[in-house]
């Protein structure tokens, strides 16, 4: 307590006299130490978090194509798969992946999660799509679409990521999404790419984990056949 007072009257002194002063104490009382703790702690911490979000850029650089193949260059590229990208979300989010999307639209590769959490709210997190690493993740306030489609969510036994595992012989899986757009209930769209280019779009369903071909919007695709597998 007196080298706090000795430390105060020496800084009174300087600011009378017009000057300024710098007090070092080699020992600080309970308090202060207290509070020092606190302040390294809330710095470890800010720390970490500016670490886990990085840069917010993939470990896989890679602009947004302009000349067509898009997706298969999308997914020759990634080293994550969409069952594992929905596992690194999930654990950056506990609760449901209700959409993901390989998606390069900035600079690097990512997969873009949507997770309805646990604490019911609907969150966005970005993935790099080499690593898994969380590059990003915030709170999504939602639309009616949204919550049509978390309230399908919480009814579903099939996975995003068993959906992905399903349609993942019909090849590689570059987005699926929890979709009401192909019947009165909602079901996991999956799109794929295979090697020649080419992309199909099969239905799973959330309850059944049956796949079968989407609806064709054209001709091209020999897959839209709708045929079972």
């Amino acid at each position: 307590m007196k080298r706090h007072l000795i430390i105060a009257t020496a800084a009174a002194a300087a600011l009378v006299a017009g000057g300024t002063v710098t007090a070092v104490a080699a020992n600080s009382d309970s308090g202060s130490g207290s509070a020092q703790s606190s302040a390294q702690q809330t710095a470890r911490h800010t720390a970490a978090s500016t670490d886990r979000v990085q840069d917010g850029r993939s470990s896989i650089r890679m602009a947004d194509d302009a000349g067509g193949q898009g997706d298969l260059r999308e997914a020759n590229a990634a080293k994550v798969t969409a069952p594992n990208a929905a596992a690194a979300a999930l654990k950056a989010v506990p609760g449901t992946v209700t959409a993901l999307d390989l998606d390069a639209d900035r600079p690097g590769l990512v997969w873009d999660a949507e997770v309805l959490g646990k604490d019911g709210k609907q969150h966005e997190v970005t993935l790099d799509a080499g690593t898994a690493r969380v590059l990003n993740q915030h709170l999504d306030r939602g639309d009616e679409d949204d919550r049509a489609q978390e309230r399908a969510a919480r009814n579903t036994s099939a996975t995003a990521a068993d959906a992905a595992r399903t349609a993942a012989h019909r090849g590689t899986v570059t987005s699926v999404e929890l979709d009401d757009d192909h019947g009165a209930k909602a079901t996991w769209e999956v799109e794929t790419v295979t090697k020649d280019g080419k992309e199909h779009t099969f239905l799973v369903d959330p309850q059944s984990g049956k796949l079968s071909a989407a609806p064709s919007q054209d001709d091209d695709s020999d897959d839209n056949d709708g045929s079972d597998d």
